[in-house]
């Protein structure tokens, strides 16, 4: 008998029940297209609190990232600061 084939001294895991939905309501939702892309910004609140989520849109699926409104400022500086270096610094020549 191989080493992972030994029964477990702690019996079965049951099997995890998949998780109801959440209700989300849209409160804002915005899409861009920059070059080829698709990026899609959805201001949701559900009953934890609002949060953005950022979608970009990849052939036919999406890849997302959840930011909590509480952190939406922190982003905005962030954002800021990255297009002030992208404006101070030039283009490198191809």
């Amino acid at each position: 008998m191989i080493s992972n084939e030994r029964p477990s001294p702690f019996g079965r895991r049951p099997l995890d029940l998949p998780k109801p939905p959440v209700r989300e309501d849209v409160l804002k939702t915005e899409e861009i297209q920059i070059e080829r892309k698709t990026i899609v910004c959805t201001l949701r609140e559900n009953p934890r609190g609002r949060f953005l989520r950022i979608s970009e849109e990849g052939g036919s699926h999406f890849s997302s990232v959840i930011i909590p409104a509480t952190g939406l400022e922190e982003l905005r500086k962030t954002l800021c600061g990255m297009i002030q270096t992208s404006k101070d610094r030039p283009q490198p020549s191809a």
